[in-house]
């Protein structure tokens, strides 16, 4: 049992300097490692308030109280009352926020592709095998309750939204590959013209996994376009879709935006379920022959 104590301080003490936890900023940023992970929950959970966060995080309640304090001093968050509990509000990154949690996020997606990049593909493989059993073993959730998280795009996600909307709607709906040319011509426009300012892509991940997908793009000044909603079959149930599309409206009203639209076929009844819950109304309607079907095209539309 010593022996495996001491196997376990050591590993402890090689990863924390693995990943520069002892550095005095995180990924040489001005917050602390207990900092940034806040700032990730509040990019991946819908207006969580403070008790969610200490819990999923097993802070101190009062040195998270303080560093909300803090955040709200420098305007990276705001607080909704809650319609339930008058002692709790619910916590969302302002834009501020985000724009500061973005450079985090990319420096940590770069330290983790570097370590990864001096593995072959085999050791890569046995690396991320083993931290899933590392995971397991100390207690991770159960496949079911494990949570997803929602990420901005990186490369090598567009092949992925091409060949999954093209296999998926080929196989759901017997679509043709104009389908998946279509798709292919939308996602080449969104990285060619993108801005950030205006444009997002949320993909939905677990484990390494990419469970779905949603764009947001500028139709105008006033109005922007939600694209290619998709959420995989085997992901069904976890409120994926609301998600990707309350994201997107949340983003669009930030962004400025005084309406949003959407374009959809009337035999694709989960999504429009989820358009319709949102706020979105039907506006127009009409037959077409496309993909190799007769269909009936809409467009839905939401004030903002």
């Amino acid at each position: 049992m010593l022996r495996h104590v001491d196997s376990v301080r050591g590993f402890n003490r090689f990863y924390t300097k693995q990943i520069g936890v002892l550095r005095k900023g995180y990924l040489d940023s001005p917050f602390s490692l207990a900092e940034g992970r806040v700032l990730y929950e509040l990019v991946h959970r819908k207006h969580p308030i403070a008790t969610e966060l200490a819990k999923a995080l097993d802070l101190d309640a009062g040195y998270l109280s303080r560093v909300l304090a803090k955040f709200e001093r420098r305007g990276l968050i705001a607080r909704k009352p809650s319609g339930t509990d008058a002692r709790q509000s619910h916590l969302s990154l302002t834009a501020r926020g985000r724009q500061a949690f973005a450079p985090l996020e990319a420096k940590s997606q770069k330290h983790a592709a570097a370590m990864l990049s001096m593995l072959s593909s085999g050791d890569q493989k046995r690396l991320v095998d083993a931290m899933h059993t590392i995971e397991k073993l100390l207690g991770a959730q159960p496949e079911a309750e494990r949570p997803y998280v929602l990420r901005a795009h990186r490369p090598g996600d567009m092949g992925w939204v091409i060949h999954r909307h093209g296999a998926f709607y080929a196989a759901e709906f017997g679509w043709d590959e104009s389908f998946e040319a279509l798709t292919a011509e939308i996602v080449a426009k969104f990285i060619q013209n993108f801005d950030p300012k205006k444009e997002r892509c949320w993909i939905a991940e677990r484990d390494g996994a990419i469970l779905g997908s949603v764009f947001l793009v500028k139709k105008s000044a006033r109005i922007a376009k939600l694209r290619l909603l998709l959420v995989e079959p085997s992901a069904r149930g976890l409120g994926i879709g609301k998600r990707l599309v309350d994201e997107c409206i949340g983003f669009a009203r930030e962004a400025g935006y005084r309406k949003m639209t959407l374009w959809t076929q009337s035999n694709l009844y989960a999504a429009r379920h989820i358009y319709q819950k949102a706020g979105f109304r039907l506006m127009k309607k009409w037959q077409v022959k496309q993909f190799g079907h007769e269909m009936m095209s809409e467009t839905w539309d939401l004030e903002l």
